[in-house]
C-alpha cells in the first residue's frame, strides 16, 4: 500500500469518524432536537454521490469513508425521525 493510499484511510477514518459522537449523544440523550434534519439530508445526498465516485476512480479510501459515512448520516437520520 502506498503512502497517498494510506493517507486518505487516515483522512478517510477522520471525517467519518467525526459523526460518531453525535450518534452516540443522540442515543444516550434519546433527543435529536438540536440537529438539522435538511443538514444531514443534503450530507448524505454528497456523501452518497461521493461514494458512487469512489467506485468509479476504484479509490478504496473514498469507498469506505465514504460509505460507512453514508451509514452513519442514515442512522442520524433516523434517530432524527425516531426522537423528534
Amino acid at each position: 500500500m502506498d503512502w497517498i493510499t494510506v493517507i486518505g484511510l487516515v483522512a478517510g477514518t477522520l471525517t467519518t469518524g467525526c459523526f460518531i459522537p453525535q450518534v452516540i449523544k443522540i442515543i444516550k440523550d434519546k433527543s435529536a432536537k438540536e440537529v438539522s434534519l435538511l443538514m444531514f439530508l443534503i450530507i448524505a445526498c454528497g456523501d452518497f454521490l461521493w461514494l458512487i465516485y469512489g467506485f468509479y476512480i476504484s479509490s478504496l479510501p473514498v469507498i469506505l469513508a465514504n460509505a460507512v459515512s453514508f451509514v452513519l448520516i442514515c442512522l442520524i437520520i433516523a434517530l432524527k425521525v425516531k426522537y423528534k
